[in-house]
């Protein structure tokens, strides 16, 4: 075997630079990107605590509120409040709230009674809670979330500065049995993976509403969610791409702030999930649409140049080179990345798990996006 490809194999020699550009592109997201999560290492803060306004937008959440708001009402935390905007229920949600009320003083409960006038989205209860919430610093997240202790409100809240008013928070899924619990932990991991490590190299896209915070100042700047009410999704994606400028934004991974929520249950309700996340994408800057796709479209062709050459035998030493430093990256940068975002069941066989999930995203992309009709709750 050649260390050089024979340039007088012009198939040979073009397969092999082909391949060789291809492991370039994943070394570069490696090493540029996703190794800031890989060696993340959080900050110390002050220890000032802001006061601070959690908001949560209920729809139909009786059950959920009854196991899981407990955990953001007993945050260790001197000045809060929290807000739960309860946006048109049909079940118990309201009297759950009442209840809840009675022993936790710092708990303000908005009622939307059902009209057929108002969208069921999380925009409209969204707005109202900011606009209802006494304190400057807000934190997000959903009824079905958990935090991972009752630090998490300190360790969010200690992100804001006077320069950072946007914090980025990370919002895994439990892990459960069964290969759809697995899916979706992957498809969460990686979307973490990808705006965390895009917000430390100063590109921002997107944020999760199961965790996350910024001041008011920054919404009413922005006019809110005015340049996207039309659509069901974008308070966690488009609202960050508007606002996050300047480097106003950091991100958190303490695993102390960490909120935990189940996956869906069937594969039916995922693809609807999916389906409504996806109504964004089409507003995406073509710039971000292309990041997003790069690693993915780039690592489908890197396999496919690999087989070619395999099978032609035009490998030589420096493409088998390529691919060992390859592989040795991938299971060091995407194994400590995995390992920092509380996913280790995933690290043994994250080679396998990166080339499924490039193949697997597009497919499920291009049989949703079309589809608005998904409804929040």
């Amino acid at each position: 075997m050649n260390f050089f490809p024979d340039t007088t194999d012009l198939p040979q020699f073009i397969f092999t630079i082909i391949f060789l550009g291809l492991a370039f592109i994943q070394l570069f997201w490696l090493f540029f990107f996703y190794i800031r999560i890989a060696f993340h290492r959080e900050k110390e803060t002050e220890d000032i605590q802001k006061p601070v306004s959690i908001i949560i937008a209920a729809r139909n959440e009786e059950d959920n509120l009854f196991e899981f708001l407990p955990f953001i009402l007993e945050q260790d935390y001197k000045t809060f409040e929290v807000i739960v905007v309860n946006h048109q229920s049909v079940d118990n949600t309201e009297y759950i709230l009442k209840a809840f009320k009675e022993r936790y003083p710092h708990l303000k409960i908005i009622n939307l009674e059902k009209n057929h006038h108002l969208a069921f989205g999380k925009k409209l209860p969204l707005t109202i809670g900011i606009k209802g919430a006494q304190y400057e610093h807000l934190l997000f997240t959903d009824a079905d979330c958990k935090p991972n202790s009752n630090q998490w409100l300190k360790l969010m809240s200690s992100k804001f500065t006077p320069k950072k008013s946007i914090v980025l928070g990370y919002a895994p899924h439990r892990s459960t049995k069964g290969f759809l619990n697995k899916i979706i932990r992957l498809d969460t991991t990686f979307i973490a993976l990808n705006y965390l490590s895009f917000a430390k190299a100063g590109i921002p896209y997107m944020g999760v509403g199961r965790n996350l915070g910024y001041t008011k100042e920054v919404f009413m700047n922005n006019s809110g969610f005015k340049s996207h009410y039309s659509i069901q999704s974008g308070d966690d994606d488009l609202f960050i791409q508007e606002v996050a400028k300047k480097k106003n934004y950091t991100i958190s991974l303490s695993p102390d702030s960490f909120c935990y929520s189940d996956s869906e249950k069937t594969l039916k309700d995922w693809i609807s999930q999916k389906s409504r996340h996806y109504t964004t994408s089409g507003r995406y800057p073509l710039f971000k649409k292309l990041l997003l796709g790069i690693y993915p479209l780039s690592l489908i062709l890197l396999y496919i140049t690999l087989v070619s050459l395999i099978v032609n035998s035009w490998m030589c030493w420096i493409s088998l080179g390529a691919i060992s430093f390859l592989i040795i990256s991938k299971w060091l940068i995407l194994g400590l990345s995995l390992k920092k975002l509380d996913q280790k069941s995933l690290i043994m066989g994250i080679l396998f798990w990166d080339l499924f999930y490039a193949v697997f995203t597009p497919i499920i992309y291009y049989t949703t996006e079309q589809s608005t009709a998904a409804k929040w709750k």
